[in-house]
């Protein structure tokens, strides 16, 4: 049974499956909006959004946990901190939708847009 299982897996290893997170939330830092299967698009929510909550916050240190959450890569950590983060400024949460669409045609998979609001 799945009680109290919150992770989803993806077929992945551990370490696997972090590298394949984080590079969808890049992407979808970089794009804007990326289409992706409805359980993608649902883990990689909250990361997103923590991630938009360091820039809010401005700080050397929130710079430095949004850097260690994505690789060190200065173009997105710089994307969230000049555009994104002051678009949020007066905003609680809720950075990002999720748009459910027509199954995938090949294998029926759940499909969806992520997007930022």
């Amino acid at each position: 049974m799945k009680h109290h299982k919150s992770v989803r897996k993806f077929g992945r290893e551990k370490n696997q499956r972090n590298a394949f997170i984080k590079g969808l939330v890049s992407a979808l830092i970089l794009n804007g909006r990326i289409e992706t299967t409805l359980a993608r698009a649902k883990e990689i929510r909250p990361h997103v959004e923590r991630i938009v909550t360091y820039g809010k916050a401005n700080t050397l240190s929130s710079r430095r946990q949004a850097l260690a959450k994505l690789y060190n890569h200065q173009a997105e950590v710089n994307k969230i901190f000049n555009e994104y983060a002051p678009k949020y400024k007066d905003t609680n949460g809720g950075y990002t939708r999720i748009i459910k669409l027509n199954p995938r045609l090949s294998d029926a998979a759940e499909m969806a847009i992520i997007e930022f609001v």
